[in-house]
């Protein structure tokens, strides 16, 4: 009898049990499931936007390597002027190993597209374009010409970038005066103007960085700071290293020179553009006299003329 009755209770206590979790299972399972796929969808949003930015960070370098690849196999540069353009290539900020091989290929590319444009474009020209020298010359003259499109833009970048550390030089030479000041050494001086700089003058900061960790392996300290001055190509960039060679040589307070130094840049900024400013006037004669003075005379003198003409058509 009492185990009729243990059976009875225990089948009961299950059957209790299994109601309770098929309740539950039935109002949280929905939820549970939307949650769980929400965190699905999301990780897999997570995962798509991160292969998505290493795929976009990516693109750029498999880009690099083709055409480096392509300017290795295909040397349009000589032997004799890599190293120029490997300087070149270090003032513009470009100091990777591939820079040469990169711009070499950029020559070839930049002018096959524009020969293949010649060859689709000189087909249209009225009278000549069915003439196979005329085209054959368009091809050959667009070849060059984009073989020179790399050289073009090589020299607008060491002019912007050399311009952005001609502008912001004063202000590391003070930062400079500064740190010496406080007694750092020059590399550490060298890496705080770095650091300060990284926002407003990224160039500079990097040409900063590059030399500070030149100098922090152990290298020669005036082949370092002369490398600096190569890449960057100023006379301020020049005689900011000679004072510091100087001051390592001989022991010499270097913060007076620096001082001097910031004090006849700032001063050369000024003379440049007093002498703008100068030039300014003689510049402005020529639109004056076809824009300007055109239009000032129409309105000075336009209803005189028309008053003259009223004048003899009356009579």
């Amino acid at each position: 009898m009492m185990n009729a009755d243990l059976w009875r209770n225990g089948a009961l206590l299950f059957l209790l049990a299994a109601f309770t979790l098929w309740l539950v299972r039935r109002d949280s399972s929905p939820r549970a499931r939307i949650v769980q796929r929400t965190r699905q969808a999301v990780g897999r949003v997570g995962v798509d936007n991160n292969a998505t930015a290493d795929a976009a960070k990516r693109m750029p370098q498999r880009f690099a390597k083709r055409i480096a690849a392509l300017g290795e196999r295909l040397p349009v540069v000589q032997a004799d002027d890599r190293a120029k353009l490997a300087m070149r290539l270090a003032n513009a900020g470009f100091r990777d190993q591939r820079a040469v091989a990169v711009i070499a290929g950029l020559k070839i590319v930049a002018g096959a597209c524009l020969a293949l444009g010649a060859i689709a474009l000189g087909g249209h020209l009225p009278k000549v374009g069915q003439i196979f020298a005329v085209r054959a010359l368009l091809m050959a003259g667009a070849f060059v010409v984009g073989m020179m499109l790399p050289e073009y833009a090589l020299a607008f970048f060491i002019r912007h970038r050399r311009k952005a550390i001609a502008a912001a030089l004063p202000d590391a030479l003070d930062l400079l005066v500064v740190c010496t000041n406080a007694g750092n050494s020059l590399v550490v001086a060298i890496k705080r103007v770095a650091s300060e700089l990284r926002i407003i003058c990224p160039q500079l900061a990097d040409e900063f960085t590059v030399t500070a960790d030149e100098l922090s392996i152990g290298g020669d300290t005036a082949q370092a700071l002369h490398g600096m001055s190569a890449r960057v190509g100023l006379p301020t960039m020049r005689a900011l290293v000679t004072t510091l060679v100087q001051s390592q040589k001989y022991g010499t307070p270097v913060t007076q020179s620096l001082r001097t130094l910031s004090r006849t840049e700032r001063t050369m900024q000024m003379v440049a553009l007093e002498e703008k400013a100068a030039k300014l006037a003689p510049k402005m004669v020529m639109p004056m006299m076809f824009f300007i003075m055109p239009t000032v005379s129409l309105i000075a003198a336009g209803p005189a003329a028309i008053r003259i003409m009223a004048v003899f058509n009356g009579h």
